[in-house]
């Protein structure tokens, strides 16, 4: 018989519910029976001894609340007579290690990438074109509207279109055009390429000059980002963010310039005319060269995973995001790259991390962002205990201690070997700690600019998010959300719940998923959809 409850830490004073629970119950777990009072929901907490106002609250063996009210042995946890409560922390490093799951079974076994010029291996290969200013947007949805359709990536009409239309037969009469009959994509122009992918954005002009500099580093990023072949990049010409800073921050991640970038200013074009047409001729020529590429082995040290959650629920830190602990740590000692994010929603596990710091520098670090990330929230008079939703407290997430210590276990348990700010690249095997906010768009949006080339991402209450150009792997937490919205959840960690599975084998299983999506052989139901999300972050209070 499943268990109805679960004790996450041996030094917690609350359970939480597996399943409903009765009032007039009890809970046997080892010898000892525990009465339930109150009727109590799935996925929320009940007190294991009697608490009084001023009492802390412990779960995963630390502080995650404080009793407001009192609170009766068997009784429910809720808002009503518990408050957000953390553990205090400094920059000290206590040092501390654990075991690491076996990663032998998984040191031979490959996926089929692509390879890049500067050591980098894609899971996709697009083509990007992107604004340097919102001033631009509208000429970069013409040219998507133009290309997509022309090309077998989408289905639109605009005046532009005879003109790829044009390329495309010129492109066939000079017999360079690669055959696509055999192709899963039959109906595309250039079989190897996975997709054009066009961001706009609001940003670029109007705002700080740091504003700009973010900015910049964040295209940047995706320009660097492994599944991507090349870049066209439309500018105004007036704005703060100038070509030359972009180009700086280009070549801060990648010093040799190994690919081909096509910069066209419309000030300097004149017509709009002669900016397109000039856009769209160059565009596709980098194109026809990106399609030359093929998938070829890679190592498993060749992946940077994003490790997100969103919508998250009271099963999320004891189902889906553990197992991405588990696969965190299984890349690390492989030497592949892991990113955790959110930094909200850290808030209380702080400690815990920086023990894991490899480094006194590294530990310093993270507490000076995360010391300066809750400045900025109270100066506005907000903080990090604001985070959790009203979906995220219906289901029994009602702290935000309580939603980081669940956050944190994507972590898994491996060191932290680096820690960076946004925009940064990551570029250190093993985990790194990346500063962004919680919102689910805006994080995915800095994870793939940091380099993940897939984002793995848990959700207890459903969310479509998706990236343009890291494929974003959907696991739910409970196998109830699977069912309910099976078109957006690829994996469902729910059978950890109802004791079916273990974390190490629900691990293997969504491994095994992820080097089938890497390799191209599945996609994304947010691919499916076109959930290409793209909210660069403006440094401002976003929790």
């Amino acid at each position: 018989m499943p268990e109805t409850a679960l004790q996450i830490d041996p030094r917690d004073n609350v359970l939480v519910a597996l399943a409903p629970l009765a009032a007039g119950t009890a809970i046997n777990l080892g010898p000892n029976s525990y009465p339930v009072i109150e009727n109590i929901p799935a996925k929320h907490k009940l007190a294991l001894v009697d608490l009084k106002p001023g009492d802390l609250v412990t779960m995963y063996g630390m502080v995650v609340g404080e009793a407001t009210q009192p609170i009766a042995r068997g009784g429910l946890l809720s808002t009503r007579n518990v408050r957000h409560r953390a553990g205090e922390y400094t920059a000290q490093r206590y040092p501390v290690s654990f075991a690491l799951p076996d990663a032998a079974s998984w040191s031979g076994r490959t996926f089929m990438g692509y390879h890049r010029a500067d050591g980098q291996v894609g899971t996709r290969n697009y083509w990007l074109v992107l604004p340097l200013v919102f001033c631009e947007n509208r000429n970069v949805d013409r040219m998507r509207e133009a290309l997509e359709e022309e090309l077998g990536y989408g289905s639109s009409h605009n005046s532009y279109r005879p003109l790829v239309r044009q390329l495309v037969s010129k492109q066939m009469v000079n017999g360079d055009r690669i055959a696509h009959e055999a192709s899963t994509h039959a109906d595309r122009i250039f079989p190897n390429i996975d997709g054009i992918r066009f961001l706009t954005h609001q940003g670029g002009c109007g705002g700080t000059r740091q504003d700009a500099q973010a900015l910049c580093g964040l295209l940047a990023g995706y320009i660097h980002h492994p599944n991507v072949a090349g870049a066209t990049v439309l500018s105004l010409g007036c704005q703060n963010a100038q070509s030359s800073m972009l180009m700086d921050a280009l070549r801060a991640r990648d010093p040799r310039l190994t690919k081909p970038v096509l910069f066209f200013d419309q000030q300097r074009s004149g017509r709009e005319t002669v900016l397109m047409t000039g856009a769209l001729e160059q565009t596709f020529e980098g194109i026809v060269e990106a399609n030359r590429i093929t998938r070829a082995p890679s190592p498993l040290s060749a992946l940077t995973v994003g490790l997100k959650c969103g919508g998250s629920d009271g099963f999320s830190g004891i189902s889906a995001n553990p197992t991405l602990g588990y696969i965190s740590d299984i890349l690390g000692e492989l030497g592949g790259k892991s990113i955790l994010s959110e930094f909200p929603e850290l808030h209380g596990v702080e400690q815990e991390l920086i023990n894991r710091c490899a480094t006194d520098e590294i530990a310093q670090r993270f507490f000076d962002l995360m010391q300066a990330y809750s400045a900025r929230a109270k100066a506005v008079h907000s903080g990090f205990e604001m985070n959790p939703s009203p979906g995220n407290i219906e289901d029994g997430l009602i702290t935000d201690a309580i939603k980081s210590a669940g956050a944190a276990r994507k972590g898994g348990v491996a060191p932290v070997r680096d820690v960076l700010d946004f925009p940064q690249y990551a570029t250190t095997p093993g985990l790194t700690l990346l500063c962004t906010p919680g919102n689910d768009v805006e994080c995915v949006t800095a994870q793939a600019g940091a380099g993940a080339n897939l984002v793995l991402f848990t959700t207890g209450l459903g969310t479509p998010t998706g990236n343009p150009v890291a494929p974003v792997v959907k696991i739910s937490t409970n196998s109830q959300l699977a069912e309910r919205m099976a078109d957006i959840i690829d994996f469902d960690a729910g059978d950890i719940i109802t004791g079916e599975s273990t974390i190490p084998q629900c691990a293997d299983q969504l491994l095994d998923l992820c080097l089938d999506v890497a390799s191209g052989k599945r996609f994304t139901k947010a691919e499916e959809f076109g959930q290409n999300d793209f909210i660069p972050w403006k440094r401002g209070v976003s929790l």
